[in-house]
Formats: C-alpha cells, sequence, structure tokens
C-alpha cells in the first residue's frame, strides 16, 4: 500500500474525505526536509508495519494510525515543543474535517505520549508508544544506521555533550523493568532492543 493509498483509506475509516486536501502534501514535504536523516517518511513506514501486525489489539486503531502520520510532522532539534506543535497540527486538521473533538483530543494525547517524559497509561497509548520504540529492537544493522541517523540530526551538537545526552536518555530507557509497555512488543522486540542498548552505550560511554 502506498501512503497515499494508506492516507485515503484512513479518512474513510473515520467516514470523511481527507481535509483538508493539501495536508497529505504537507505532511510529506515535512518527513522529507533537510536535515532529516531518521525522522523521516522511512520512519513512518517503518511505523506503520509495526502497527500492522497490532492494530487488532487497538480500541480505536484509526486514531493510532492518523497519531503515526503527524507525530513526527513537526522536527526541529533545536525545539523541545515539537511533539507539542505536531500534536496541535494534528488536531487543527482532525477538528476541521468534522469529527469530534474527544477523537482530536485523543489523537493529539497520543502524539504528546512520544515524548516519551512520563510514563504512558492506556492500552492504545501503550501501543502507540511501543510502535514509535520499535527501532530499538531492530538488527543490529538497522540499529547501527538509526543511531548515526540521529547523530546526523544533532550535527550541531559537540561531540562530548551528544555523547552524554544520547547515554543518559539511552541509560534512562534501559533502567525501566520493561522497555515495551506491551506482551507483543516485549516478546518480539524486548531482549534484542536491550542488546541494542547495551552495545550503544559502551560505544557512547
Amino acid at each position: 500500500m502506498t501512503l497515499k493509498q494508506r492516507w485515503d483509506a484512513i479518512w474513510r475509516s473515520f467516514g470523511v474525505a481527507p481535509q483538508p486536501p493539501t495536508t497529505l502534501d504537507e505532511l510529506i514535504a515535512a518527513y522529507s526536509e533537510s536535515g532529516r536523516f531518521y525522522h523521516t517518511l522511512k520512519h513512518l513506514e517503518e511505523c506503520f508495519s509495526h502497527f500492522d501486525s497490532v492494530k487488532r489489539l487497538a480500541r480505536f486503531p484509526a486514531e493510532i494510525e492518523m497519531a503515526i502520520w503527524f507525530h513526527d510532522a513537526i522536527y526541529n532539534t533545536r525545539r523541545d515543543d515539537n511533539e507539542e506543535n505536531s500534536a496541535a497540527w494534528a488536531v487543527n486538521v482532525i477538528r476541521d474535517s468534522g469529527l469530534l473533538s474527544e477523537v482530536a483530543e485523543r489523537i493529539g494525547d497520543l502524539i504528546l505520549a512520544t515524548k516519551h517524559k512520563v510514563e504512558p497509561h492506556g492500552a492504545d497509548v501503550f501501543l502507540f508508544v511501543d510502535v514509535d520504540l520499535s527501532i530499538l529492537g531492530a538488527s543490529s544493522d538497522r540499529f547501527d544506521e538509526y543511531e548515526r541517523q540521529i547523530r546526523r540530526e544533532y550535527g550541531w551538537v559537540p561531540e562530548n555533550e551528544f555523547r552524554q545526552g544520547r547515554a543518559k536518555l539511552l541509560r534512562d530507557i534501559s533502567a525501566r523493568e520493561h522497555i515495551y509497555f506491551t506482551e507483543f512488543f516485549r516478546m518480539r522486540l524486548e531482549a534484542t532492543a536491550r542488546e541494542n542498548l547495551k552495545q550503544s552505550l559502551l560505544e557512547l560511554e
């Protein structure tokens, strides 16, 4: 399924036409911005692939899929409000489409959960956060590529400063009792993710 086909299908599942029609073009342009190396259309496609395997477990699968579309739409490594701005964009589009405000708010809350600052709550939030973190359990080659891509996105950060910040983030994730919040992802990705994080921390430290 192409991104255009997926975009049209998700709106059909909501029972409305894409609003406004230019939003898909704007999203593709956003994910294709120069300076992005990981948070690109490939990241979207990887998230969709993982979600397709788990969507049957979701209460509101269409809302999670819409959140995937917007969750990194606004991405500037020099700012710390990307999730808030991405969520606001999604909420505005959803409301303008005529869907209920509560739908827009749930989608916005899903996107805000990808700040990974506090522990998420709720089955759909668990699934969405796990999809976003699925890269941690990728093959070692893909994970190494991901780490290089993140470094390029933060190319403006001095090496020592980047290493310290990145190591703290990975240590915090590793310190959790579980990296993933759902049994589905724990069974499939937890062990590989822990090994990937262990190797990355050895290199960073």
